[in-house]
């Protein structure tokens, strides 16, 4: 009988930190092989996202994102993520899409902070109030522990209800806010820049998750312009997801001026405390993989 690992089951065993370090370690490995296909009816998305890593294994992950959901009370995302041995194709598991999705999508960002945000970082605001923004708390406040969160999203009552549910503050004025934070952690569903590069600050670390589409960004060309650029992946990043392609294809920044991806690791860190950082994280396929496999791994050695 194949496993089956739930929400609840699988979270129990892993730990943040230890889960970034696993996602560095699967960056050593050789790299993965992904493919991705998108199929679009208006603003509903089919994501299929298929990886292999030699000595990792397979993992295919299937997500529909249907944004109109929430508005009848239904999840807006959707899916499932089957787990393949390396050695011989057959089916190892079946491991929660959210869970997967939760660490990856999080994880991904907290590797990325580790590297280059200030690790005297002590005011964090968190740009948008779903579920992915909670994710973000608990994955941030591990490695800042000593820092304050701060929540703003457009609807002001949703901030205000996140604020309660966690114990951390509203952030009223969004320029006052970016201009305060040390870390900025944008996870909206936006197709129009909500973050400008006029009110960003030396220093800073900007997190950039909620851009999935061609036609999606969070960021204006002069926040590009202002940071060093890096990004998880550059074969899911460049082309695929508005926050890179829309400025590359328009000359406001060049394929140059994007630093470095997760597969060149060391070239992940700050240079000085005063520039200014940006991640990309686009959240690939690979990342699925070495989550889902990362969870396996805790899961069996509990059994």
């Amino acid at each position: 009988m194949i496993p089956q690992i739930g929400f609840a089951q699988g979270e129990a065993l892993l730990d943040w930190v230890l889960f970034t370090d696993a996602l560095e370690a699967g960056h050593l490995l050789p790299k993965a092989e992904i493919a991705d296909s998108f199929l679009y009816r208006g603003k509903d998305t089919l994501l299929n996202r298929a990886a292999w890593i030699d000595g990792m294994g397979l993992a295919v992950k299937s997500a529909t994102v249907f944004p109109g959901n929430p508005a009848e009370g239904r999840p807006m995302v959707n899916g499932g993520l089957c787990l393949y041995h390396d050695k011989t194709g057959a089916l190892e598991a079946l491991v929660d899409f959210h869970l997967v999705t939760k660490w990856k999508t999080a994880g991904d960002s907290l590797l990325a902070a580790r590297k280059l945000a200030r690790p005297d970082s002590r005011e964090v605001l968190i740009v948008g109030a779903g579920t992915v923004g909670r994710n973000l708390l608990a994955a941030y406040s591990t490695e800042f522990p000593e820092a304050r969160f701060r929540v703003w999203n457009r609807t002001i009552a949703k901030a205000e209800e996140m604020a309660v549910q966690c114990n951390i503050d509203v952030a009223p004025d969004l320029e006052a806010a970016v201009r305060a934070a040390d870390i900025v952690t944008c996870a909206t569903m936006s197709t129009q820049p909500v973050l400008r590069g006029e009110w960003l600050q030396p220093g800073q670390h900007i997190d950039l998750i909620g851009a999935y589409r061609p036609d999606m960004r969070e960021a204006d060309d002069e926040a590009l312009q202002k940071a060093r650029i890096f990004v998880d992946s550059f074969d899911t990043t460049l082309d695929h997801i508005g926050e890179m392609k829309i400025p590359l294809a328009s000359g406001a920044i060049s394929r140059a001026d994007v630093l470095a991806d997760y597969y060149d690791m060391g070239a992940f860190k700050r240079g000085s405390d005063d520039e200014i950082t940006l991640f990309k994280n686009g959240g690939g396929a690979h990342l699925d993989l070495m989550t889902a496999r990362h969870i396996w791994e805790k899961w069996s050695a509990a059994q």
